[in-house]
């Protein structure tokens, strides 16, 4: 799997060659890095007098620890290190030029030499690499270093002064370019941008770099690899992996990964956030565990590569290798450990056609997004206070403006310094160093907007986070249009294109959709921008404005949005929302009502975002009916009169007068509609003094809960309703939020005094500070990546209340914080909320890191975006414990209580288990465009059991079969699972009186199952008592390996000659994750070539031998009932007898679990080590693998146990299986297959298509 041999000579088309070979390499196997430089540079401890050797021995200044200058100093020193990675296994090895720009070097004085130097560096690694390719016929890459210097662009270096900045873009775009120059003349392979901890910084790399690729050189391989500098999940600059990678996509690197800081264990979590959200490759190169006190680092080889086996188990790496810390012996114990291991599938089409933006958070913008409002207030064209603010320089006080619209619900903040009497491009780069400053204002993504494209540049290149440039047009012309376009693409910004074009701007539909078709035909096909990052702004034009020609404005731009969303697929429409109302100006109960009918239209018909006065937007239904009648007539134009009419309307209103008449009306209304009042329309004025009159009224409300739970809870469903039917903004939601706080903040004092006071009346209660006193600890926190908690706070509120200890650990939630805090605080429950949607992508991980970890709890999943059946087919089967949804805060704590409680718990696990399997198997039936992997992509993902870790099971205590004959009936009856009994009576209780033996409490069928089991028990002593059934059985134990999805059975533990093969089916329907295995049971047993020795298990079992001659002496007897009777006894017998044969196997004929000790309860919940599926079943659905069985162990005359021409077996109360010992082993279903596997299993049986495709009809994914 080593690419061919080539030695770089780095022409353009070679490097083309270089960058295919790497790709191919990356797919076949997990490459490796090299380890760091200064860590063996430190072990030769150098001098001063080292590091100036003869070129350098007179220069002014201190050079002791400027290891980049080595390569001038000490060469060989610096030759010999490279080529010692390269001997460990290194693929790659990177130059010795972590510190080379202009910028660093100019510490030392040395900034003249940084080209020569960069280019020494390169043709060093050059020569190591290719003299040890020579020497071991392995192709090895130079990876030339770009680090982040020592300057940052998005962090002032005076606590005094938080917009100054000690470097500019531009000279960082300088020196990156002139480091490229040398690493490329030098003959580097590949480009790294490393150990960023500012984007911006890497931004302005990226920028520079992508200028030399259009101009000067070929392009070759881009790596990027961030540096997160805690366990907060963030650079050092703040942004999230989430908002990083966003922020750096556009340069479409082969790799993206991350890099020193942290240890490996510490760096996981964000490693997976990286994998989940790139379609990129993945480098991987922690430090050596974390610094010492010492500040050395701890892990050894050994310890490094067992983390990172973890990490390629995973199937989370392409490329590994180390940083501080790390050592040739570290770089040859990682390349050992992961070399078993496939490389990770990187993801593609991740994120679809939604729009991915950033600020120091992440933001996807997709069709479940609704409406996104861009805040409008930071213009000093549009708000006069802000203008004046920063036309007097007060550029701190101006961040009120910015915050209070973050806080508003703006997604987006508009940022506009288009001022005459102002040098936009100053005050551009000026805020914007504010907003940095201002972490509350910077996570939000970033709107540069002005009509000078200068002023535009200067926002850009202040911005470390993935922003929109607001905008540009066709009015220069196509080649300003271009230029600009490709100048925002190289900075990695969406943009807004507006509907103008050489002729001017577009007021009919279809000049709006023509610019804007012609626009996205010039975007795509000639600039490369993703159809995602356009967004169109087809002109909102001012209406009522007395002429005639404008009244068709506001449905002109609707109808074009209509047809711009239908044709140009994947882009996004805008608007600026104040235009629309501009002949209205001084009336703002006028424009604000035109503004929020507008946009409960536009939405409709796809508009997606409009710059607009966040929080200042009436509810739709909110406002009066007859301004509401006049904007529908003005919008829709209906009435030539309605501008008139409007204005009339306007002059009836008084700052006093009818406006305030109307809006005090609703304090006459009863205490509980005043809340609802009050929650729906956002007014908080008036709430703690409603609420204390609520719960004044102690007849209606006689628990202060109560009130929680009545009024305020439908007032929150109705905030609810509004906002899912699009007649409610975010902003609006967030106002009814703040109330909603309040009035609970009022309300928790007095429950807290009745909780005192019932324990008061409670005699037996224990005073106590320990968790005891409470129902259960429960942990709850709204997942990372997403800020909204209105909901969880809320159940809190209520699980509190029915004593409870909620520990809430807040919003953007890491996983890793949840799972040490359950395990802290010894949670009883962890409860998951999130309202976005990439919130659900969060809770899946959340399920399995849980499981991986070994974690025991119920996991609860709430939240607006969460469904009972995205739960059950999405997070659930990643969870081996109860996954339950929890609808609302109404039913918090009834779910709590019956998972806690000793005698409910099972069933309601049990069956919210068996309804969510009905709805998962109802949704895959559901879709028509079930998507299937190929055969090789399915078989390359399989299943990977380390066998060196996970050795197989031990010898058997027997090879070959073993029958037995007339089985004691009696041994069996303590096994048998009696709820499928009850099922084939269709005797079926409710919770919580569900399953043997609660069913016989229950109210409906309680007495008749009752009935049914008595005659059940007689029945099955006169059976035991006079041998009226047989049971007979036989189990046989074979060396095997596998290999692909067949399984080998040997003659001897040899291995040499084959006695028969089992063949396997693998999955092939699409998993939702690339990391997803898709399994065929013979991962399960030990492959050829793997060193180890592997034994396979096959068992048939019946009681069923005697049963036709008893049914018959039933039927003579007309008793029908009996007939039903032995038939489903035989059943259960049959199942006991392979319950009890399996755990035999497992203590005593394969003994790998001698001491095990399970009640019948734990057996029937396959709480053992291994597994027993069955020919013609989920793992492997065909029956003729029976004929295989039969032969092998002559089962037919062993046993009695026969196969009919369908190869049913008779009698049919019989148990056949596979059995299989490995820990790792699982049941899986196979699902359906496609033809290439129904060909391919043809030729391994050395069957017909046809005959395939008979026995398996059910499992064809085709026709």
């Amino acid at each position: 799997m080593a690419p061919t041999l080539s030695i770089n000579t780095n022409t353009g088309a070679q490097q083309n060659d270089v960058a295919e070979r790497i790709v191919k390499t990356l797919t076949e196997r997990i490459m490796v890095f090299d380890g760091a430089m200064g860590t063996m540079i430190q072990k030769r401890k150098f001098e001063e007098e080292h590091f100036r050797g003869e070129m350098f021995k007179d220069h002014p200044n201190n050079l002791k620890g400027n290891n980049d200058i080595l390569v001038f100093t000490q060469p060989d020193v610096i030759y010999d290190i490279t080529k010692s990675y390269l001997n460990a296994g290194a693929d790659f090895i990177s130059t010795n030029t972590f510190s080379g720009t202009k910028i660093a070097q100019a510490d030392y004085g040395l900034e003249n030499y940084v080209y020569r130097l960069n280019k020494d560096a390169a043709k060093i690694a050059r020569r190591a690499a290719d003299d040890v390719a020579r020497e071991t016929g392995i192709e090895r890459f130079v990876v030339g270093s770009l680090g982040p210097t020592n300057r940052t662009l998005s962090i002032s270096p005076s606590v005094e002064r938080p917009d100054l900045r000690n470097v500019t873009f531009d000279e960082l775009v300088e020196a990156y370019q002139e480091q490229t120059r040398g690493l490329l003349d030098g003959g580097s392979d590949v480009l790294l941008v490393e150990t960023i901890f500012d984007t911006a910084n890497a931004k302005a790399a990226i920028f520079g770099i992508q200028l030399l690729f259009e101009s000067e050189y070929s392009p070759v391989p881009l790596f990027i690899s961030g540096t997160i500098v805690d366990k907060s999940g963030r650079t050092l600059s703040g942004q999230t992996v989430e908002a990083f990678i966003f922020s750096t996509a556009h340069c479409t690197p082969m790799c993206m990964g991350l890099n020193c800081a942290l240890g490996a264990t510490e760096m996981r979590p964000f490693l997976e956030a990286i994998s989940d959200n790139t379609s990129s490759f993945i480098i991987c190169y922690p430090n050596a565990g974390l610094p010492n006190a010492m500040g050395g680092y701890d892990d050894t080889p050994q310890m490094m590569a067992e983390d990172l086996r973890g990490f390629a188990a995973a199937g989370l790496l392409n490329i590994v290798g180390g940083c501080c810390g790390s050592t040739p012996e570290h770089i040859k114990a990682i390349a050992d450990a992961v070399r078993p291991y496939p490389p990770r599938i990187p993801k593609t089409n991740i994120f679809g056609q939604q729009l991915l933006l950033s600020g120091l958070e992440a933001v996807v913008i997709g069709k479940h997004t609704l409406f996104v409002n861009i805040g409008e207030r930071c213009n000093v064209a549009g708000s006069r206070a802000f203008a004046k603010l920063i036309l007097n320089g007060k550029y701190e006080d101006a961040l009120t403006v910015a915050k209070r619209q973050v806080e508003s619900g703006a997604q987006v903040l508009d940022i506009n310094m288009d001022e005459g009497l102002l040098d936009g491009k100053s005050a551009m780069a000026k805020f914007l160093n504010y907003i940095a400053s201002e972490p509350d204002i910077s996570k939000v993504p970033l709107c540069i907007d002005s009509s000078n494209f200068a002023v535009v540049e200067a926002g850009l290149k202040c911005t470390q986070g993935k922003c929109i440039v607001n905008s540009i047009s066709l009015k220069e012309g196509e080649q300003d249009f271009l230029n600009k376009a490709r100048t925002i693409r190289r900075f990695g910004a969406a943009v807004v294109v507006m509907a103008f074009d050489e002729q001017g701007q577009a007021t009919e539909i279809d000049d709006k959709v023509r610019i804007c078709t012609r626009s996205f035909k010039l975007l795509t096909e000639k600039v490369g921008f993703p159809p995602s990052d356009i967004i169109f702004d087809p002109n909102i034009l001012t209406i009522g404005t007395g002429m005639e020609e404008h009244n068709q404005y506001a449905i002109n731009f609707i109808e074009a949005t209509k047809i711009i969303k239908e044709t140009l697929t994947g882009c996004r429409v805008s608007g600026g929302l104040s235009n629309l109302s501009f002949s209205f100006r001084g009336k703002e109960e006028i424009r604000t009502a035109m503004h929020s009918v507008f946009l409960f239209h536009a939405i409709k018909a796809g508009l997606d975002m409009a710059i607009v006065n966040a929080g200042n937007l009436p509810l739709y239904t909110d406002i009066q009916p007859e301004l509401l009648e006049l904007c529908e007539l003005l919008i829709w134009n209906r009435d030539p009169e309605a501008t008139e009419k409007i204005l009339e309307y306007a002059k009836s209103l008084t700052s006093k007068g009818r406006t305030e008449e109307v809006a005090d009306a609703w304090r006459s209304l009863s205490p509980e509609e005043r809340l609802q009042h009050a929650l729906v329309k956002g007014i908080d004025k008036h709430i703690v003094e409603d609420v204390e009159i609520t719960r004044l009224q102690k007849d209606l409300y006689p628990k202060t809960l109560h009130i929680i739970e009545g009024p305020l809870m439908q007032g929150m469903a109705i905030v609810g309703d509004l906002f899912g039917a699009g007649k409610m903004f975010l902003p609006q939601v967030i106002k009814s939020a703040r109330v909603m706080k309040k009035a609970v903040a009022h309300l928790i004092p007095f429950m807290e005094i009745e909780k005192k006071e019932q324990k008061l009346l409670n005699p037996d209660a224990v005073e106590s500070s320990s968790d005891a006193e409470y129902a259960g600890v429960i942990i709850m926190a709204t997942v990372k990546g997403d800020v909204h908690d209105i909901g969880k706070n809320i159940v809190g509120v209520v699980l509190g209340c029915n004593n409870y200890k909620v520990i809430d650990l807040g919003v953007m939630t890491p996983c890793e914080k949840i799972m040490n805090s359950a395990i802290e605080h010894k949670a009883d429950i962890i409860g998951l909320s999130g309202l976005i949607t990439p919130s659900l992508e969060e809770m899946i991980h959340v399920a399995k890191e849980m499981e991986r970890n070994g974690l025991k709890l119920p996991l609860l999943i709430g939240g607006a975006t969460t469904s009972k059946t995205h739960t059950a087919v999405k997070i659930a089967p990643k969870y081996s414990f109860p996954v339950i949804h929890v609808l609302d805060a109404s039913k918090s704590a009834v779910v709590c209580s019956s998972l806690l409680n000793e005698m409910q718990k099972l069933d309601f696990a049990e069956e919210t288990s068996e309804e969510y399997d009905i709805i998962r198997e109802e949704y895959y039936e559901s879709l028509v465009d079930r998507v299937y992997v190929s055969l090789n992509d399915a078989r390359s993902r399989h299943y990977h059991i380390d066998w060196n870790s996970n050795p197989p099971a031990s010898r058997p205590t027997f090879l070959g079969s073993r029958t037995f004959r007339n089985y004691d009936l009696s041994q069996l009856k303590p096994y048998i699972d009696w709820k499928p009994f009850f099922d084939v009576w269709q005797l079926r209780g409710k919770y919580p009186n569900r399953g043997y033996p609660k069913i016989f409490n229950d109210k409906t069928v309680g007495e008749e199952a009752q009935r049914v089991f008595n005659d059940a028990q007689k029945m099955l002593d006169e059976i035991t008592a006079n041998n009226l059934l047989e049971a007979s059985g036989i189990v046989g134990f074979y060396p095997a390996q596998s290999e692909g999805d067949d399984i080998h059975i040997y003659t001897d533990e040899t291995f040499t000659e084959k006695k028969t093969t089992f063949h396997g089916l693998r999955q092939q329907a699409e998993k939702d994750s690339l990391n997803d295995p898709y399994y065929c049971l013979s991962d399960f047993i030990a492959p050829v070539g793997s060193g180890h020795t592997d034994y396979l298990c096959l068992m048939a079992v019946t009681s069923g031998l005697g049963i036709n001659e008893l049914c018959k002496r039933y039927e003579d007897e007309m008793d029908d009932y009996s007939v039903i009777m032995v038939k489903a006894l035989a059943d259960r017998l049959a199942e006991a007898f392979a319950e009890e044969m399996h755990e035999r196997i497992r203590k005593e004929f394969w003994a790998y679990n001698k001491d095990e000790v399970l009640q019948a309860k734990d057996l029937h919940k396959i709480s053992y080590q291994g597994i027993r599926p069955a020919p013609g079943y989920p793992s492997q659905p065909d029956h003729t693998e029976k004929l295989t069985m039969w032969e092998l162990m002559d089962i037919t005359n062993e046993s009695g146990i026969e196969l009919t021409e369908s190869l049913a077996m008779l009698p049919a109360a019989s148990v056949s299986a596979i059995v299989f010992a490995h820990p790792k082993s699982q049941y899986f279903a196979v699902g359906k297959i496609t033809k290439t596997q129904v060909e391919d299993y043809a030729v391994r049986k050395s069957e017909s298509v046809e005959t395939v495709e008979r026995w398996l009809a059910a499992s064809l994914s085709y026709d």
